[in-house]
Protein backbone atom coordinates (compact mmCIF):
# COMPACT_ATOMS: atom_id res chain seq x y z
CA UNK A 1 0.00 0.00 0.00
CA UNK A 2 1.00 3.28 -1.07
CA UNK A 3 1.96 6.37 1.33
CA UNK A 4 -1.02 8.08 -0.07
CA UNK A 5 -3.28 5.11 0.33
CA UNK A 6 -2.08 4.93 4.02
CA UNK A 7 -3.07 8.29 4.57
CA UNK A 8 -6.36 8.30 3.06
CA UNK A 9 -7.04 5.10 5.41
CA UNK A 10 -6.16 6.70 8.63
CA UNK A 11 -8.37 9.61 7.99
CA UNK A 12 -11.50 7.48 7.18
CA UNK A 13 -10.94 5.58 10.21
CA UNK A 14 -10.86 8.61 12.69
CA UNK A 15 -13.84 9.87 10.67
CA UNK A 16 -15.93 6.79 11.12
CA UNK A 17 -14.70 6.46 14.89
CA UNK A 18 -15.75 10.43 15.32
CA UNK A 19 -19.56 9.16 14.12
CA UNK A 20 -19.66 6.02 15.72
CA UNK A 21 -18.47 7.00 19.09
CA UNK A 22 -20.51 10.36 18.79
CA UNK A 23 -23.56 8.18 18.90
CA UNK A 24 -22.38 5.34 21.59
CA UNK A 25 -21.74 8.72 23.87
CA UNK A 26 -25.07 9.84 23.37
CA UNK A 27 -26.91 6.37 24.07
CA UNK A 28 -24.81 6.35 27.50
CA UNK A 29 -27.69 6.49 30.69
CA UNK A 30 -25.15 6.16 33.55
CA UNK A 31 -21.67 6.93 34.42
CA UNK A 32 -20.00 4.19 34.60
CA UNK A 33 -21.21 3.23 30.74
CA UNK A 34 -19.01 6.63 29.56
CA UNK A 35 -16.59 5.03 31.83
CA UNK A 36 -16.13 2.12 29.95
CA UNK A 37 -16.18 3.87 25.97
CA UNK A 38 -14.06 6.60 27.26
CA UNK A 39 -11.50 3.96 28.23
CA UNK A 40 -12.19 1.76 25.12
CA UNK A 41 -11.94 4.70 22.67
CA UNK A 42 -8.89 6.73 24.46
CA UNK A 43 -7.63 4.34 26.18
CA UNK A 44 -3.52 2.96 26.00
CA UNK A 45 -5.26 -0.09 24.54
CA UNK A 46 -8.37 1.61 22.60
CA UNK A 47 -9.52 2.03 19.29
CA UNK A 48 -7.86 5.37 18.53
CA UNK A 49 -4.43 4.07 19.69
CA UNK A 50 -4.64 1.12 17.47
CA UNK A 51 -5.86 3.41 14.37
CA UNK A 52 -2.19 5.92 14.97
CA UNK A 53 -0.55 2.65 15.36
CA UNK A 54 -0.17 2.49 11.34
CA UNK A 55 1.01 6.02 11.68
CA UNK A 56 4.79 4.31 10.35
CA UNK A 57 3.61 3.83 7.40
CA UNK A 58 3.31 7.80 6.56
CA UNK A 59 5.98 10.24 5.53
CA UNK A 60 7.44 12.95 7.91
CA UNK A 61 5.23 15.07 6.11
CA UNK A 62 2.11 13.24 6.59
CA UNK A 63 2.44 12.52 10.30
CA UNK A 64 1.95 15.57 12.28
CA UNK A 65 -0.96 16.44 9.66
CA UNK A 66 -2.99 12.94 11.21
CA UNK A 67 -1.29 13.71 14.48
CA UNK A 68 -2.99 17.17 14.43
CA UNK A 69 -6.64 15.29 13.82
CA UNK A 70 -6.06 12.86 16.08
CA UNK A 71 -5.54 15.38 18.66
CA UNK A 72 -8.66 17.67 17.86
CA UNK A 73 -10.62 14.36 17.50
CA UNK A 74 -9.37 13.03 21.31
CA UNK A 75 -10.81 16.66 22.41
CA UNK A 76 -13.92 16.58 20.72
CA UNK A 77 -14.68 12.98 22.68
CA UNK A 78 -13.94 14.43 25.18
CA UNK A 79 -15.58 17.21 25.28
CA UNK A 80 -18.68 14.74 24.20
CA UNK A 81 -18.00 12.21 27.18
CA UNK A 82 -17.94 14.99 29.61
CA UNK A 83 -21.06 17.22 28.24
CA UNK A 84 -23.14 13.66 27.97
CA UNK A 85 -21.57 12.93 31.83
CA UNK A 86 -23.13 16.22 33.25
CA UNK A 87 -26.62 15.86 31.35
CA UNK A 88 -26.86 12.37 33.17
CA UNK A 89 -26.17 13.66 36.90
CA UNK A 90 -28.90 16.57 35.95
CA UNK A 91 -31.24 13.91 35.45
CA UNK A 92 -30.63 11.60 37.75
CA UNK A 93 -30.78 15.17 40.30
CA UNK A 94 -34.17 16.02 38.80
CA UNK A 95 -35.56 12.58 39.64
CA UNK A 96 -34.36 12.45 43.10
CA UNK A 97 -35.66 15.92 43.67
CA UNK A 98 -39.24 14.98 41.93
CA UNK A 99 -38.69 11.12 44.09
CA UNK A 100 -38.09 13.05 47.34
CA UNK A 101 -40.05 16.23 47.44
CA UNK A 102 -40.99 17.32 51.16
CA UNK A 103 -44.70 18.58 51.25
CA UNK A 104 -44.23 20.89 54.11
CA UNK A 105 -47.89 21.39 54.11
CA UNK A 106 -48.32 17.61 55.23
CA UNK A 107 -49.79 17.26 58.95
CA UNK A 108 -47.61 15.43 61.26
CA UNK A 109 -49.33 12.70 61.82
CA UNK A 110 -47.77 9.76 63.64
CA UNK A 111 -44.63 11.67 65.04
CA UNK A 112 -44.07 10.30 68.62
CA UNK A 113 -44.58 13.18 71.18
CA UNK A 114 -42.43 13.63 74.24
CA UNK A 115 -43.10 12.48 77.41
CA UNK A 116 -41.99 13.63 80.80
CA UNK A 117 -39.80 11.46 82.70
CA UNK A 118 -41.27 9.71 85.80
CA UNK A 119 -38.85 11.03 88.55
CA UNK A 120 -39.78 14.91 87.15
CA UNK A 121 -43.36 13.64 86.79
CA UNK A 122 -43.23 12.49 90.55
CA UNK A 123 -41.32 15.56 92.21
CA UNK A 124 -43.77 17.80 90.14
CA UNK A 125 -46.93 15.74 91.85
CA UNK A 126 -44.84 16.33 95.06
CA UNK A 127 -44.71 19.56 94.73
CA UNK A 128 -48.14 19.73 93.89
CA UNK A 129 -49.70 18.39 96.83
CA UNK A 130 -47.75 20.22 98.97
CA UNK A 131 -48.58 23.68 97.45
CA UNK A 132 -52.08 22.78 97.92
CA UNK A 133 -51.18 22.85 101.65
CA UNK A 134 -50.08 26.09 101.58
CA UNK A 135 -46.14 25.84 100.72
CA UNK A 136 -43.77 27.83 98.71
CA UNK A 137 -40.90 26.09 96.53
CA UNK A 138 -37.21 27.37 97.78
CA UNK A 139 -33.66 25.95 95.72
CA UNK A 140 -30.34 26.63 96.77
CA UNK A 141 -26.73 25.68 95.04
CA UNK A 142 -25.72 22.19 94.64
CA UNK A 143 -21.87 23.11 95.34
CA UNK A 144 -22.45 23.85 99.19
CA UNK A 145 -20.18 25.35 101.72
CA UNK A 146 -18.88 22.68 105.26
CA UNK A 147 -20.60 25.63 107.34
CA UNK A 148 -24.59 25.11 105.17
CA UNK A 149 -24.38 21.26 104.65
CA UNK A 150 -23.35 20.49 108.00
CA UNK A 151 -22.33 22.66 110.71
CA UNK A 152 -25.28 25.06 110.34
CA UNK A 153 -27.57 21.58 110.89
CA UNK A 154 -26.17 21.03 114.12
CA UNK A 155 -23.37 18.66 112.51
CA UNK A 156 -19.75 19.77 113.78
CA UNK A 157 -16.77 18.71 112.01
CA UNK A 158 -16.42 15.78 114.64
CA UNK A 159 -19.32 14.76 114.71
CA UNK A 160 -19.74 11.19 113.85
CA UNK A 161 -23.21 11.51 112.50
CA UNK A 162 -20.92 13.24 109.06
CA UNK A 163 -20.21 8.84 108.63
CA UNK A 164 -24.09 8.63 107.83
CA UNK A 165 -23.40 10.76 105.13
CA UNK A 166 -20.38 9.65 102.88
CA UNK A 167 -19.95 13.18 100.86
CA UNK A 168 -18.15 14.54 97.74
CA UNK A 169 -15.33 16.66 98.98
CA UNK A 170 -14.75 19.59 96.14
CA UNK A 171 -11.62 21.37 99.15
CA UNK A 172 -11.69 21.14 102.69
CA UNK A 173 -14.83 24.17 102.64
CA UNK A 174 -16.72 23.06 99.61
CA UNK A 175 -18.71 19.45 98.68
CA UNK A 176 -21.45 18.01 96.46
CA UNK A 177 -24.44 18.74 99.10
CA UNK A 178 -25.70 15.47 100.34
CA UNK A 179 -29.23 16.67 100.94
CA UNK A 180 -31.49 19.68 100.50
CA UNK A 181 -31.20 21.13 104.24
CA UNK A 182 -28.72 23.91 103.65
CA UNK A 183 -31.64 25.51 101.24
CA UNK A 184 -33.93 25.63 105.14
CA UNK A 185 -30.90 27.27 106.77
CA UNK A 186 -30.10 30.06 104.00
CA UNK A 187 -33.94 30.87 103.67
CA UNK A 188 -33.76 31.24 107.36
CA UNK A 189 -31.29 33.79 107.43
CA UNK A 190 -33.20 36.16 105.37
CA UNK A 191 -37.00 35.51 106.04
CA UNK A 192 -38.02 35.28 109.93
CA UNK A 193 -41.16 32.99 110.73
CA UNK A 194 -43.51 32.04 110.13
CA UNK A 195 -42.23 29.58 107.50
CA UNK A 196 -43.79 26.75 105.37
CA UNK A 197 -41.08 25.65 101.91
CA UNK A 198 -40.07 22.83 100.21
CA UNK A 199 -36.67 22.88 98.50
CA UNK A 200 -37.00 20.04 95.60
CA UNK A 201 -33.03 19.40 94.08
CA UNK A 202 -30.76 17.25 93.09
CA UNK A 203 -28.22 15.86 96.05
CA UNK A 204 -24.93 13.83 96.12
CA UNK A 205 -23.73 10.84 98.01
CA UNK A 206 -20.52 8.43 97.22
CA UNK A 207 -23.20 5.33 97.72
CA UNK A 208 -21.82 1.94 95.88
CA UNK A 209 -24.81 1.71 92.84
CA UNK A 210 -27.45 -1.08 93.09
CA UNK A 211 -30.74 -1.24 92.75
CA UNK A 212 -32.02 1.11 95.63
CA UNK A 213 -28.71 3.03 95.93
CA UNK A 214 -27.43 6.00 93.56
CA UNK A 215 -24.42 8.10 93.67
CA UNK A 216 -26.66 10.97 92.35
CA UNK A 217 -30.70 10.85 93.01
CA UNK A 218 -33.32 13.80 94.17
CA UNK A 219 -34.78 14.57 97.74
CA UNK A 220 -37.51 17.14 98.66
CA UNK A 221 -37.40 19.03 101.56
CA UNK A 222 -39.92 20.37 103.91
CA UNK A 223 -39.95 22.27 106.70
CA UNK A 224 -42.61 24.17 108.99
CA UNK A 225 -41.73 26.84 111.29
CA UNK A 226 -44.64 28.75 113.36
CA UNK A 227 -46.17 29.33 116.86
CA UNK A 228 -47.37 26.52 118.63
CA UNK A 229 -46.55 23.76 115.80
CA UNK A 230 -45.68 20.16 117.91
CA UNK A 231 -45.57 17.03 116.46
CA UNK A 232 -49.42 16.11 116.20
CA UNK A 233 -48.72 18.99 113.21
CA UNK A 234 -45.78 16.77 111.74
CA UNK A 235 -47.80 13.59 111.57
CA UNK A 236 -50.87 14.96 110.57
CA UNK A 237 -48.89 17.03 107.72
CA UNK A 238 -47.03 13.64 106.69
CA UNK A 239 -50.26 11.47 106.53
CA UNK A 240 -52.05 13.63 105.01
CA UNK A 241 -49.39 13.83 102.21
CA UNK A 242 -48.49 9.99 102.18
CA UNK A 243 -52.39 9.21 101.81
CA UNK A 244 -52.65 11.65 98.56
CA UNK A 245 -49.78 10.42 96.84
CA UNK A 246 -50.02 6.91 97.49
CA UNK A 247 -53.81 6.70 98.37
CA UNK A 248 -54.80 3.68 101.36
CA UNK A 249 -51.51 1.92 101.90
CA UNK A 250 -50.92 1.52 105.77
CA UNK A 251 -48.15 4.03 107.04
CA UNK A 252 -45.92 3.69 110.29
CA UNK A 253 -43.63 5.90 112.30
CA UNK A 254 -40.48 4.44 113.82
CA UNK A 255 -38.45 6.57 116.58
CA UNK A 256 -34.70 7.73 114.68
CA UNK A 257 -32.66 9.91 114.91
CA UNK A 258 -31.10 12.56 113.21
CA UNK A 259 -28.56 15.81 114.21
CA UNK A 260 -31.17 18.38 113.02
CA UNK A 261 -34.42 17.18 114.47
CA UNK A 262 -35.14 15.98 118.28
CA UNK A 263 -37.76 14.02 118.44
CA UNK A 264 -36.75 12.10 114.79
CA UNK A 265 -39.01 10.03 112.96
CA UNK A 266 -38.55 7.48 109.48
CA UNK A 267 -41.83 6.62 108.53
CA UNK A 268 -42.79 3.43 106.33
CA UNK A 269 -45.39 2.31 104.17
CA UNK A 270 -46.20 -1.53 103.14
CA UNK A 271 -45.06 -2.27 99.56
CA UNK A 272 -45.33 -5.94 98.36
CA UNK A 273 -46.29 -7.50 102.43
CA UNK A 274 -43.21 -5.29 103.40
CA UNK A 275 -42.63 -2.26 104.92
CA UNK A 276 -40.42 0.55 103.07
CA UNK A 277 -38.68 3.49 104.36
CA UNK A 278 -40.05 6.36 102.52
CA UNK A 279 -39.13 9.20 104.94
CA UNK A 280 -37.33 10.96 107.53
CA UNK A 281 -38.58 13.43 109.93
CA UNK A 282 -38.97 15.13 113.12
CA UNK A 283 -39.50 18.33 115.17
CA UNK A 284 -36.14 21.07 114.42
CA UNK A 285 -33.73 21.14 117.16
CA UNK A 286 -33.61 24.46 119.03
CA UNK A 287 -30.63 24.56 118.44
CA UNK A 288 -30.64 25.05 114.60
CA UNK A 289 -32.91 27.78 115.53
CA UNK A 290 -30.79 29.48 117.95
CA UNK A 291 -27.97 29.69 115.44
CA UNK A 292 -30.00 31.27 113.05
CA UNK A 293 -31.15 33.94 115.64
CA UNK A 294 -34.47 32.40 115.89
CA UNK A 295 -35.87 32.32 119.27
CA UNK A 296 -36.93 28.43 119.68
CA UNK A 297 -39.31 29.32 122.65
CA UNK A 298 -41.61 30.68 120.15
CA UNK A 299 -40.97 29.29 117.44
CA UNK A 300 -41.30 25.84 116.68
CA UNK A 301 -41.73 23.65 113.86
CA UNK A 302 -40.82 20.56 111.89
CA UNK A 303 -38.53 19.49 109.12
CA UNK A 304 -38.85 16.28 106.69
CA UNK A 305 -36.59 15.26 103.36
CA UNK A 306 -37.96 12.55 100.83
CA UNK A 307 -35.91 10.54 98.38
CA UNK A 308 -38.15 11.08 95.24
CA UNK A 309 -36.68 8.14 92.85
CA UNK A 310 -38.29 5.94 96.16
CA UNK A 311 -41.69 7.30 95.66
CA UNK A 312 -41.23 6.52 92.13
CA UNK A 313 -40.51 3.49 92.51
CA UNK A 314 -43.33 2.19 95.19
CA UNK A 315 -46.09 4.27 92.98
CA UNK A 316 -45.06 2.60 89.76
CA UNK A 317 -43.87 -0.68 90.76
CA UNK A 318 -40.44 -0.19 89.77
CA UNK A 319 -38.04 -2.74 90.93
CA UNK A 320 -34.61 -0.95 90.23
CA UNK A 321 -33.29 2.52 90.62
CA UNK A 322 -30.65 2.63 87.79
CA UNK A 323 -33.47 2.19 85.19
CA UNK A 324 -34.31 5.72 85.95
CA UNK A 325 -31.20 6.54 84.35
CA UNK A 326 -30.79 4.27 81.34
CA UNK A 327 -32.14 5.82 78.99
CA UNK A 328 -34.02 3.02 77.86
CA UNK A 329 -37.31 3.95 75.72
CA UNK A 330 -39.09 0.87 76.23
CA UNK A 331 -38.88 1.71 79.76
CA UNK A 332 -39.63 5.38 79.55
CA UNK A 333 -42.03 5.18 77.10
CA UNK A 334 -44.72 3.52 79.75
CA UNK A 335 -45.19 6.59 81.83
Amino acid sequence: MSEIESLKKIEDELIELSESTNNIIQKANTENELDEIRISILGKKGKLSNILKNMGRLSSEERPIIGQKANILKIQLQDLISQRKNKIIEEVLEMQIANERLDVTISPLGTPLGKKHPLISTQEEIIDIFCGLGYSVENGPEIESDFYNFESLNIPKDHPARDMQDTFYINNNLLLRTHTSPVQVRYLEDNPPPTRIIAPGRVYRRDAVDATHSPVFNQVEVLCLDEGIDFSHLRGTVLTFLKTFFGDLPVRFRASYFPFTEPSAEVDVQWKGKWLEVMGCGMVDPMVLEKLGIDSERWTGFAAGLGVERFCMVKHQIDDIRRFYSNDLRFLEQF
